[in-house]
Order: C-alpha cells, then sequence, then structure tokens
C-alpha cells in the first residue's frame, strides 16, 4: 500500500492514535555540584601601562601583590595600581616577592625582609645585583645574582659562590628532599647545605621545575616541551613532551591537584584525569603572554601576564544554578521589545558599551528563548518564566500583526530610523512610527512552530493557548494557499521560503535541502492539523509524503548528504540547517498522524543524530532522546553543558597552532579535529555555527544570550532526563 493509501485508511480512525510518546527507560543525570571555572582580568592601569610584570603572590589574608619593574603593585577597582599599604617598601627597591609560610617576604637590593612576624625578619646581604630568592626551612634561604649566590642561615651568610653560567632564571626549593635547583638555560644545579653545588641535568632551552607526586618527580619546561626526570637518579622518564597547546614554557606549578604551565601563548592545566583545560585569548586573559602563575585566595589561580593580573576562580556550581546566571544574563541584557537579541559592544568586552541589535533572525532567536522558558515553565510552574513566556510570545506574535501580509511572520521590526542592517528590507508601518524586515526566511517559521506547539502544550490558560494556535493556523494557510512558498511584500517568494516539490526536488537527493524542506513543511503541516484538525494541512501533507516523494526525501541517510558536483548549496555542510532540521524533528516526530509515520521519523533523526554525535551538542540530543530511546549521549551532553563557558562574549580564539590537538584532512563538514574542543576553548557561537572551527577573529565585540544554554538545559529537564538531586 501506498503512502497516500496508508494516511487514507489510518486517518480515518485517528482518534486511535495519540501523540504520546511509547514508555522507555532512558538514563537520567542528577544535577550535582561540578567544579565551574572563570576568569576575572584586571589590566594594568594607565598610570602602569609601560611597566613590566614580574611575579605575583598572595598572602594568607586574601591580599594579592604583583612585582613589577616600577615596585609593588595591587589590585583597586579593577586595575592594577601602585601598593600603598607600607610606606617604606615604595621607598625600597623591591627586586623579588614571594610567600613564607603564606606572608610576603620581599628582596631588595640590600636585605630580605617581611612585615609579617612583628617584623622580626630581616637580614641583610651584599649582594646588589640580586634578583631572586627561595626560603627554605625555618627561615633559611637562597638568593640569586647574575653570577654569585648566597645561602643564608641563622640570619647569616652560610655560604656563597659564583658560577661562569648565563643568568639564572629560577631558583626552586625541595623541601622534602632539603636542597635547593638553580635552573640556568642548559644546566640544573642541586645545592644541599652543607655540600658543593652540583650539576644534576644537562639540556637546551630549560626554563622553570617543578615537583610532582610528592617531590619524587622533577618536571622540566623548555622552549620546546617538557621533560620529567626521577627526583633521585635525575634520569628522564620518557622522551620529552611535546604534545601541549604550546611548547615553550616559561613557569610550572602544581596547584590544588593541577599541573599548569606558563606559556607565551596562554596557559593550560594538565588534571590528573589527563583532560588539557586550555587558558587563552580574551575570555580568559588580559592578554596571552604568561610570566607567572600563583596560587591564589580561596581555590583560586593566579596568572599574571605583561599586560595584567588574571584571576581563575573556581567555584561548585550545578547546572540549575548555571541556569540561573544565564536568565539574570538574558534578563538584564538582552530583551528588545520582548525579542532575545544580541548585545553589540562597540569596544571589546566592555558591557557598558553594549547596545541591543536587531538580526534577520529575532523570530528564530526568540523561539529558542521561549522554548527554554516553556519548558522551565513546565518543569518548575516558575511564575517568572510564565512572564517571560508571555513577552516573548508577544514579541512574536506582533511579527505577524506589524505588516499588511496575512500569515507571513516579518524577520524583526524597530522603532523608525533605527533600522541597522539591510535597509533595504525595511518597511514602514501604517502609523509610521515602526519598520518591519521582510524577505523571512524558513529559519523564521521553524521557529514559529518549535515555540507556539510547546506553547499552547505548556500554557495552561485557554486565552493564551488559543493564540498560539490562531498564529500557527495562519501562517499555515498563508503558505499552503501560495502553493507552498512564502509570500513577500513584492509579491514574490523569498529566497528560503520555498517548500513547493519544482524546488524541492530539483535538488539531488545528495542536497542537504532536498531533505530539509521536506522535513519542515512535513513537521509544519502535521502540527497545524494537530492543533486545528483542519483537514486541508492533513491531506496536503499526504500528498507531499505521497505523490510528490517527501517521505523518500525525509528518509534519505545523512551520510548520503554531501557535495554535489555544480549543484548550489552542497559547497560545505552548512550548520544552519542541522538546527533547523533538529527543531523541525521536535514537531515532525511528536504530531506524527500515524505510529507507523512515527517509527520511519524516528529513523530519520536517528541518522542525523548519528553524524552530529561528534559535536557533543546538547539540544541535538536531547531532541533524539525525545524520540524515546535508551542511547542519546548523556554523558557527553553533560560534559558540554558543564563546560560551557560564563562569559558568552565573543572573544577572538586561536586554536590552530595546539600541538595537543589530532587534526583531520579538509572534509566536507569542516570538521578540523578528532575531538570536539570543550566550549570554553571555542569561540561563542550558537547551535548553528561550526563546533569544530578552531580560530576566529571575533574581536570580542558582541555579548550572546543565554538561550543556547537554557534551551537544552531545560528541555533536559521538562524530557526527566536531568533532574534535581
Amino acid at each position: 500500500m501506498n503512502v497516500k493509501g496508508l494516511c487514507l485508511v489510518l486517518l480515518a480512525l485517528l482518534s486511535m492514535f495519540s501523540t504520546a510518546m511509547p514508555e522507555v527507560t532512558q538514563p537520567f543525570y542528577k544535577d550535582k555540584p561540578f567544579e565551574q571555572d572563570y576568569a576575572e582580568k584586571i589590566p594594568l592601569s594607565e598610570e602602569f601601562s609601560r611597566v613590566e610584570l614580574l611575579t605575583v603572590s598572595a598572602d594568607r589574608n586574601g591580599r594579592i601583590q604583583i612585582l613589577s619593574s616600577k615596585g609593588l603593585l595591587q589590585i583597586y577597582q579593577g586595575e592594577l595600581v601602585r601598593e600603598n599599604q607600607y610606606q617604606p617598601l615604595r621607598d625600597m627597591k623591591i627586586r623579588g616577592l614571594d610567600t613564607y609560610k603564606n606572608q610576603f617576604v620581599y628582596l631588595t637590593d640590600k636585605i630580605l625582609l617581611s612585615n609579617a612576624w612583628a617584623g622580626n625578619f630581616l637580614v641583610p646581604h651584599e649582594m646588589p645585583d640580586a634578583h631572586l630568592f627561595k626560603m627554605g626551612d625555618k627561615f633559611d634561604f637562597l638568593i640569586g645574582g647574575k653570577r654569585t649566590f648566597a645561602y643564608f642561615h641563622d640570619d647569616r651568610q652560610a655560604a656563597k659562590w659564583r658560577t661562569n653560567r648565563q643568568q639564572i632564571k629560577q631558583i626552586f626549593y625541595d623541601r622534602v628532599g632539603r636542597r635547593y635547583f638553580l635552573v640556568f638555560d642548559t644546566h640544573i644545579d642541586c645545592y644541599s647545605p652543607g655540600k658543593e653545588v652540583v650539576t644534576i641535568f644537562k639540556g637546551q632551552h630549560l626554563n622553570c621545575l617543578e615537583m610532582l607526586d610528592g617531590n619524587a618527580v622533577i618536571i622540566l619546561g623548555t622552549r620546546d616541551g617538557s621533560i620529567k626526570l626521577d627526583a633521585k637518579s635525575f634520569q628522564p622518564q620518557g622522551p620529552i613532551q611535546k604534545e601541549l597547546p604550546w611548547p615553550d614554557i616559561r613557569v610550572i606549578k602544581q596547584i590544588a591537584g593541577k599541573i599548569w604551565f606558563g606559556t607565551p601563548r596562554g596557559a593550560f592545566a594538565l588534571r590528573q584525569s589527563g583532560q588539557i583545560d586550555y587558558y587563552a585569548g580574551g575570555r580568559w586573559l588580559v592578554d596571552d603572554e604568561v610570566v607567572d602563575i600563583a596560587p591564589g585566595p580561596g581555590e583560586n589561580v593566579l596568572l599574571l601576564t605583561r599586560k595584567g593580573l588574571n584571576i581563575i576562580h573556581f567555584v561548585k556550581m550545578t547546572l540549575f544554578e548555571k541556569a540561573s546566571h544565564f536568565e539574570k544574563l538574558t534578563r538584564m541584557r538582552h530583551v528588545r521589545y520582548g525579542f532575545n537579541s544580541p548585545l553589540r559592544l562597540s569596544r571589546p568586552g566592555d558591557l557598558s558599551t553594549g547596545t541591543l541589535e536587531d538580526k534577520d533572525n529575532d523570530g528564530l532567536w526568540t523561539a529558542m528563548y521561549l522554548g527554554g522558558e516553556l519548558f522551565r515553565y513546565a518543569a518548575t510552574k516558575s511564575a517568572d518564566a510564565l512572564e517571560n513566556c508571555h513577552e516573548a510570545f508577544e514579541a512574536m506574535e506582533r511579527l505577524e500583526y506589524i505588516n499588511p501580509l496575512n500569515g507571513f511572520p516579518a524577520r524583526s521590526f524597530v522603532r523608525t530610523g533605527y533600522a541597522v542592517h539591510h535597509k533595504d528590507r525595511w518597511h514602514p508601518t501604517q502609523d509610521g512610527y515602526w519598520q518591519w524586515k521582510a524577505t523571512t526566511s524558513s529559519d523564521e517559521i521553524v521557529g514559529h512552530f518549535f515555540a507556539y506547539s510547546i506553547f499552547a502544550e505548556v500554557i495552561a490558560e485557554e486565552s493564551w493557548r488559543e493564540r498560539a494556535i490562531i498564529l500557527m493556523d495562519k501562517i499555515m494557510d498563508h503558505i499552503v494557499r501560495n502553493d507552498f512558498y512564502l509570500i513577500d511584500i513584492d509579491g514574490k517568494p523569498t529566497d528560503w521560503g520555498k517548500w513547493n516539490p519544482d524546488y524541492v526536488n530539483k535538488f539531488p537527493k545528495g542536497v542537504g535541502d532536498r531533505r530539509l524542506n521536506s522535513v519542515e513543511i512535513i513537521s509544519f503541516l502535521q502540527t497545524a492539523y494537530h492543533f486545528t484538525k483542519k483537514d486541508v494541512y492533513r491531506d496536503k501533507a499526504c500528498e507531499l509524503l505521497d505523490k510528490y516523494g517527501y517521505l523518500d526525501n525525509i528518509m534519505t541517510p545523512m551520510k548520503e548528504i554531501g557535495f554535489v558536483k555544480g549543484v548550489y548549496l552542497s559547497d560545505t555542510w552548512n550548520h544552519s540547517d542541522d538546527e533547523l532540521a533538529f527543531l523541525s524533528y521536535w514537531n515532525l516526530y511528536k504530531y506524527a498522524f500515524t505510529d507507523d509515520l512515527r517509527e520511519k521519523y524516528k529513523q530519520a533523526i536517528r541518522s542525523h543524530w548519528e553524524v552530529e554525535r561528534p559535536e557533543k551538542d546538547p539540544l541535538w540530543d536531547f531532541i533524539y532522546a525525545m524520540t524515546q530511546v535508551e542511547q542519546f549521549d548523556l554523558k557527553e551532553s553533560i560534559w558540554t553543558l558543564q563546560e560551557f563557558p560564563l562569559d558568552t562574549i565573543n572573544w577572538s580564539v586561536k586554536n590552530s597552532h595546539r600541538r595537543d590537538l589530532k587534526f583531520l584532512k579538509p572534509n566536507f563538514r569542516r570538521q578540523e579535529t578528532l575531538v570536539v574542543l570543550p566550549p570554553d576553548e571555542r569561540r561563542m557561537g550558537k547551535h548553528n555555527f561550526n563546533v569544530f572551527e578552531l580560530d576566529s577573529d571575533d574581536g570580542g565585540y558582541r555579548e550572546y544570550s543565554g538561550d543556547i544554554y537554557l534551551l537544552p538545559y531545560w528541555m533536559g529537564r521538562y524530557l526527566g532526563v536531568i533532574r534535581e538531586i
């Protein structure tokens, strides 16, 4: 029996079928606290913009001090300014800064001193070129100059020696072995009090040293990677490690179970699991040239770079608490006439310069925010969420009524005179106070049907539900009576509002638009029929499915979609099409006319999901989970939600230089690496951008709304695959 015959037989008994999903046992995630990181960036004040920053340290009181070529600096009102608390320190030539027993200790050209311990620790030295020191045990210490080194014990010099080596780079004290290591460019020397200085290792371009595993292992940072040595034999434990984000390692510190590396191209932390967390670019750092790393107050890590201080904060947070952060961010800075809008910044990262701007896809972006708030309301019955739903819905509703075209939603609207982009697309309203944007695309229609259908199911008040159903009916009527085209104010189809068989089936099956447009229009028709019960929508859907092969189009395996020589729209993978397809899948599956069709749609959705799995996108995973499958990459989705940054500014990012990544050959999907980077290490974007894109020059001129996180999170809560503890 053909599809049309199947439709006619089964639809006659439609009341026997339900849109209820078959029940299966699905895995779920209990929302427990995880470690969330975010950056606090503190640039140099104008007064000190030309100083050289040398080292950073924090004491037991939570104070942070930075040593510069112009003396000590502190944090004040978001900038690095002069340290003024101890007047005598301002008058001293401070050459070194460190902490001992969590108290600040200072090296000057004449003395080593501290203001702790009632100021009793003050030891003169006769090394005017001294610039490095390291405390040992019981207030003994070693200091170093250009060629001279001295060890002090009981406040007196106990040993002194000279060397012909080039300038020393670091002094490190091994508290287990009670010995000092001195790092030079080609040698590591060791001094144990009471013994001779011995050379323990020779190499090239050595920069720094740290000890690991209870001081049983020495790790060296070089210009071309890291080397591990046995702390007793000083023999290398394997080859030099070069598969790092950047191999020129200037500083290494072990802090709270992680090994931190500072380089001229940012910092990275190596977890015990082997995962590398890369901190670089404007999201994390004032600039990328790291000069020092130190433990900060609490659980923080201090990254000193050439132009400022960067505090990496680590806090315990649940996914729900993270969602609350994005709720506040969105409501404070991203609501324009009820739309969900981006914030354009005139200065990189400066939120005070932010201006809300219209976009071509205001309807789609608002629909995705509205969808998240609807799921939130369904899961929590929050009055605040309900109010947000009403506000976003009315903005979308006005898109249809602000123009004279029945059933044609505008892309956006602005007050007259404030249109910024594509001024030829704007048209005045009759009263002259507003302008609306034409050339509406399929993106908008997908968004409207996605949001309105959820609205009509979730919102209990009949008057609001009816408004959503009327909108779906008006849009669907417009498309049907115009032979499956979206007709603009000029009487012509818009560029992307085309679902007519003559247009859809002109593409070879390997071109994504043939499959996508079939998915979209059948999704629209099924949804409209479900809520209005108008036979025309059911009949038209059956006609497209059967007579024009739209079911065959939908069932085209996604692995067969690719480049078709000479065919427009098939040169590269279109990630916006992924977004439109998955949002359409929600209604395609949910409002299928029959169980047989629903099962076929499930296969089609799975085909697409399998291709998208490497992206670890929770929105795609959870929409696939909606089809009641047991396996939908829940672990990967939670990883993405946890790794999503709290900062949604579109900072520039650079990753193509990284040696720790496994690169792929150029391909149709533009997947550059074998494994996707965490969201906080790649460019900021919505669900329609290529998450495998390694570099961007966005520059920090836009802040995105929190809907990117909120929609998948609250969808997960709505579906029960994310649950509160």
